[in-house]
């Protein structure tokens, strides 16, 4: 009896501390688990919402204080602007290196997939781009494409005054960014297939095989839909990277050109341009509220459509 008493007394004793440690690691809990959404308020909610007033208003000197409502005059200036609509081609032009990194990085992850010799180190040789900063990355081709000193030129026997101006003509300017996109990007997109490709069950694969199916077949019919899920995350994620590009082709540019014939002006590159005019935050503010519409409704069109082509099984 003496000994349960105690245990009882000790029991009784404990239990407070227990609920006050457990309370003390709840409120740790809380806290690191709350800075990612503090974060997101501070730099992602709150700069939203004073773009969206932003939008309506004529804001002088980047000060919403003294700004002036104008209701939806900015859109109809944005939306009526030339420029704008032209950015938006070139955005869509440039855009297409998301499809030609994708099935480039699809094709290498299929011959990483088989049994070579070294890839793993291959993987790893095209990984180290999409790790590299984008500004360092665009400054090393910027140099390599120069058309007097650049190393593309002296290869081609066309340097110096002969050289290509593949910077600055209007036929290459556009091919120049894409090649450095799909490049610098292709690395991401081998080593999520490269994933996914492990994942294919082999055992349809050999039965295929034994049916008598040929490699493009089986490719087509059994490894594609077993994908398809990554297929369409790197579809999506890269198509709104793209609409969203800015630092490439400013690295490429100088400070107050748009490129040759404007090839290289961006839907972003447009606003940060606006941004700067006297009074242009209303209508940058109103041209970034355009593009989120755009990529919510191309993200939506994409989900839609996804439904047709993309298997979960």
């Amino acid at each position: 009896m003496k000994l349960l008493q105690s245990s009882l007394k000790k029991g009784g004793a404990t239990a407070p501390l227990n609920k006050k440690k457990i309370n003390k690691e709840e409120l740790e809990c809380i806290f690191f688990a709350s800075i990612p959404l503090i974060g997101f308020i501070l730099f992602g909610l709150i700069p939203l919402v004073m773009a969206i007033i932003m939008s309506f208003m004529y804001v002088p000197n980047f000060s919403i204080a003294e700004g002036t409502f104008l209701g939806g005059q900015n859109y109809q200036t944005v939306w009526k602007d030339p420029i704008f609509w032209e950015s938006v081609v070139n955005t869509l032009i440039l855009g297409s290196s998301v499809l030609i990194s994708q099935v480039l990085a699809l094709g290498v992850a299929y011959l990483l997939n088989q049994e070579i010799s070294g890839k793993k180190a291959f993987r790893m040789i095209y990984f180290i781009p999409y790790v590299c900063s984008v500004v360092a990355v665009t400054v090393m081709w910027k140099n390599m494409f120069n058309s007097d000193y650049g190393i593309i030129n002296h290869m081609l026997g066309n340097a110096g005054a002969n050289g290509i101006k593949w910077l600055g003509d209007s036929k290459y300017f556009s091919w120049v960014v894409i090649f450095i996109s799909v490049w610098s990007g292709m690395g991401y997109g081998i080593i999520m297939y490269t994933a996914a490709l492990t994942g294919v069950n082999r055992s349809l694969v050999e039965a295929a095989k034994i049916d008598g199916a040929n490699s493009v077949r089986v490719f087509w019919s059994i490894v594609l839909p077993a994908i398809s899920p990554t297929s369409f995350f790197l579809l999506v994620t890269g198509v709104i990277g793209a609409l969203q590009s800015f630092a490439m082709t400013n690295m490429l540019l100088p400070a107050d050109s748009n490129g040759p014939n404007g090839d290289g002006l961006t839907i972003v590159f447009y606003l940060y341009r606006k941004m700067y005019d006297v009074g242009g935050m209303g209508t940058a503010s109103a041209s970034a509220m355009i593009l989120a519409i755009m990529i919510l409704i191309i993200t939506v069109v994409q989900f839609v459509g996804s439904k047709k082509w993309v298997s979960y099984d």
